[in-house]
């Protein structure tokens, strides 16, 4: 009997915060020139990227008027998600304990008294999942939903670029990672963006979790 294919994203049955120290961005060892690769950051840990990700989006949770705003919110990201999905692995789940990308539909707090519609926070984390200890990052995505549809499109393009490990802004306005967003919303991935992702997904990876010392 042919047995199944191997469960891409297993929930995680534990989880344990990164027991490192310091800073989690640090600049880079060194510059590569490719695309903006010079001017990301990686973790004391390395580089926060991963060869497939598991996503979960915030569903639709209102019946009646309201439900239009959400599913209006859901369109731009998930047009927003298919462009990435161009270039990596992604896979859409429905339980965030399966997921190393979670997409909340709500307004980012204020940073030094300013306000933004988008952010990425990452955390590193030790997860354990189907009796195996890994290291993974964990990236909460906060998308305002009070924003034009194609702006939270290009909000989200953004914004899960850094959830997919480009920790750092071009220099260039029409690049998705741009660091000041221009007049006309970036929808689609410059070949800059590309070209930084390719080289990103060429990097050493985090390093894997030691086993807890309590675990067999």
């Amino acid at each position: 009997m042919e047995l199944p294919p191997p469960d891409p994203c297993p929930v995680a049955s534990e989880v344990r915060p990164w027991p490192g120290q310091g800073p989690l961005l640090i600049e880079a060892a060194a510059a590569s020139g490719v695309g903006y690769s010079d001017r990301l950051r990686t973790t004391p840990a390395g580089w926060p990227r991963r060869r497939h990700w598991c996503v979960w989006v915030q569903p639709v949770e209102t019946d009646g008027p309201g439900a239009i705003w959400e599913q209006r919110w859901n369109r731009a990201v998930g047009a927003a998600l298919r462009t990435w999905q161009e270039l990596l692995p992604i896979e859409l789940v429905s339980d965030p304990l399966r997921a190393q990308v979670r997409v909340e539909r709500r307004r980012p707090p204020l940073r030094n008294n300013r306000a933004s519609n988008g952010r990425a926070l990452l955390q590193l984390q030790d997860v354990r999942r189907q009796q195996r200890w890994q290291r993974e990052p964990l990236v909460t995505v906060l998308i305002s939903p009070g924003q034009a549809q194609t702006a939270i499109q290009a909000t989200s393009l953004h914004e899960l670029g850094h959830a997919f490990g480009l920790w750092g802004h071009s220099d260039q306005a029409g690049d998705a990672l741009a660091v000041k967003a221009g007049p006309i919303p970036v929808l689609e991935l410059s070949p800059r963006d590309r070209a930084t992702l390719m080289w990103l997904q060429e990097q050493p990876g985090l390093t894997q979790a030691e086993l807890p010392s309590n675990q067999p």
